[in-house]
């Protein structure tokens, strides 16, 4: 959520940082707008909508300039319009700022700066907080770093910002807290971002800034110091991400592109971790930990969203083969209510971002109350990477799309694996049926690619509910969670309403809806929970409901009974959401686009949520 872009060397500027918002559109944004430096002064543009309104905007203005910045703006303080995006001049216009995250204490800083005869042009935190840092900068006298220190030591919340100074071409000044922020280091030139990839067409050397630290590039020379003025050594890091994983690929959307990415980034998920043949399983980032987890006597999983559902699948498996209690809490609520948190307990925080800020929070909250805290994410050196004890990445590679598929898969993936080796080492799972899920698991890219092969089918279904306000998603045991992630999916991207049940509950309320108008999407897949599934489906039928069954393949008995059925192939029952949920991102993402919907950036959506 929100973007930053910057840019100083011997490049332009306006261009460079115009691509780099563009790739960051993905992120969520309302608004857009750039700041340059050059020999008529420092010069902000900003436009309320897309990139490309800002572009037009620029299109007959002097933009010749070596120092830059950009930022596309999600609305947290004031409706999305031109005065409220990014940047922001400060009161003296000696500085333009941008800002991703919420400053907590941005009224009572506004009242000082009021009452010192200040006015505002917006209503953002942001310009509250540019003004603040000038106010320091003009009567505390020192540097801009100096002033951008004092002003985050009095700031309460989130941020990361880039300050631009109007009086030196050569200077940017950026800061971080609770927000990322990437360093790219150039041949005489450094980029700012909110991630790597408007930087990796440049540079792949990069310096990931920590909370709490500030750098400061000056002529030519980049400086990092914590708020409390202790130097830093930047710690310069290699990218693993190449130009092409953040391009379309002659896909239509990057959503699409990434559903069908699944059986790679399901392999590179399990790739040197997992080794059927001789019957082996190696989690080189929970090595040290790995007698701890296993002995522990309850599991805490935390996360978002699609994450959270991942986490359900992962209660199961847990449960089922490690036989270790595992409860599952929404990262947003779990710091709120006090929980009972012992020092035995393992806490497993899922995020594809590795930036959520409700998760970052409950991090936080279990580490003061002792538990040992495990990472499951996808962003190398990421902020919930850097927090926890020790964990997993899930090398999905780069997820645009706002609506997460790939990312689930993996996290699924990895999570499974994680059970796998606690339960072998705990002795709680027999080396027979150990050897037999992990080969099981080494066929699940090849399955997944069968799945894909029914797009075509899938598509026609989709063309016939087009029209449908509401859709109910069932599924039992494992498909559970699935049923809830489809549901996610369509009503993310599709703006239809929907929700996901367990099947059995369906008549404890959720039957009174069904009609002839109602498509229920049930996933029944032989396991051991069909039979039920079958009864639930035939209590939907009786009411004129409308049935899209996932099935699997050679059911000879549903096919008969429901509207439409999509077949996949035959899996163990522990593994089955790796399969049975691809067929719901296949139909969220037909429905949305055939009625017209933005599905790689729907409405109100932020790829990576980095406030609460």
């Amino acid at each position: 959520m929100c973007g930053i872009v910057a840019y100083v060397g011997h490049r332009e500027a306006c261009p460079l940082v115009i691509k780099g918002l563009k790739r960051l559109e993905y992120r969520g944004y309302d608004s857009a707008g750039v700041a340059l430096l050059n020999g008529e002064g420092l010069k902000v543009y900003k436009k309320k909508g897309k990139v490309s309104a800002l572009e037009h905007e620029l299109a007959d203005k002097s933009l010749h300039a070596t120092i830059g910045m950009g930022h596309t703006r999600w609305a947290t303080h004031g409706e999305p319009n031109d005065v409220n995006a990014h940047p922001h001049y400060s009161f003296h216009k000696k500085l333009a700022i941008i800002h991703n995250g919420i400053i907590e204490n941005y009224a009572t800083i506004k009242e000082t700066l009021l009452r010192k005869g200040h006015t505002f042009a917006s209503q953002t935190d942001t310009e509250v907080l540019g003004q603040f840092i000038e106010d320091i900068w003009e009567n505390a006298g020192g540097t801009l770093e100096e002033a951008v220190r004092a002003a985050l030591q009095e700031v309460a919340g989130a941020y990361a910002i880039v300050v631009m100074n109007a009086e030196d071409p050569t200077q940017l000044v950026a800061a971080r807290k609770g927000s990322p922020l990437v360093i790219g280091v150039g041949e005489g030139e450094y980029f700012f971002a909110s991630d790597a990839s408007p930087i990796i067409e440049y540079t792949k050397d990069v310096v990931y800034l920590n909370d709490y630290e500030v750098a400061n590039v000056q002529a030519g020379k980049l400086s990092i110091v914590t708020l409390d003025n202790t130097k830093t050594t930047p710690y310069i890091q290699k990218v693993e991400m190449e130009l092409a994983a953040i391009e379309k690929g002659g896909f239509d959307h990057f959503m699409l592109k990434e559903i069908f990415e699944q059986p790679r980034s399901i392999a590179d998920s399990m790739r040197g971790r997992v080794n059927a043949d001789e019957g082996t399983l190696q989690l080189g980032g929970l090595r040290d930990y790995m007698d701890k987890l296993a002995k522990s006597k309850r599991i805490i999983i935390v996360g978002c969203g699609t994450s959270w559902h991942a986490g359900l699948v992962a209660e199961y498996i847990f449960e089922e083969l490690a036989r270790i209690p595992v409860e599952v809490e929404y990262a947003s609520e779990f710091r709120y209510r006090n929980p009972i948190i012992k020092e035995g307990d393992i806490v497993i925080a899922i995020s594809q971002s590795g930036e959520t800020a409700d998760t970052l929070a409950a991090i936080e909250l279990a580490k003061s109350k002792g538990a040992t805290i495990f990472g499951v994410c996808n962003v190398v050196g990421s902020s919930i990477a850097r927090a926890t004890h020790a964990g997993a990445y899930t090398h999905a590679g780069p997820e645009i799309g706002v609506a997460s598929t790939k990312a689930f898969t993996a996290q699924v993936t990895v999570l499974t694996l994680m059970a796998l080796a606690a339960a072998q080492r705990k002795g709680a799972i027999s080396d027979t049926l150990f050897r037999q899920l992990l080969a099981e698991l080494e066929t699940i890219p090849a399955k997944v690619e069968r799945v894909l092969e029914s797009a075509e089918k899938i598509k026609e279904i989709a063309y016939i509910f087009t029209y449908a306000r509401n859709f109910i998603y069932l599924g039992r045991g494992l498909n559970f969670p699935v049923a809830l992630e489809g549901a996610l999916k369509l009503k993310e991207i599709s703006y239809i309403h929907a929700e996901g049940y367990p099947a059995a509950e369906m008549k404890h309320g959720p039957i009174a809806l069904i009609d002839e108008d109602m498509p229920v999407v049930v996933t029944a897949t032989q396991d051991s929970s069909y039979e039920k599934v079958v009864s639930n489906i035939q209590e939907v039928k009786a009411r004129k409901g409308r049935v899209i069954a996932v099935v699997t393949e050679g059911d000879t008995h549903l096919p008969s009974m429901v509207d439409f059925t999509i077949e996949i192939p035959k899996v163990h029952e522990i593994l089955m959401p790796l399969v049975s949920v691809v067929p719901l991102q296949l139909l969220a993402y037909d429905i949305a686009v055939m009625r017209g919907r933005n599905v790689d950036q729907p409405r109100n959506l932020a790829k990576s949520v980095t406030v609460e």
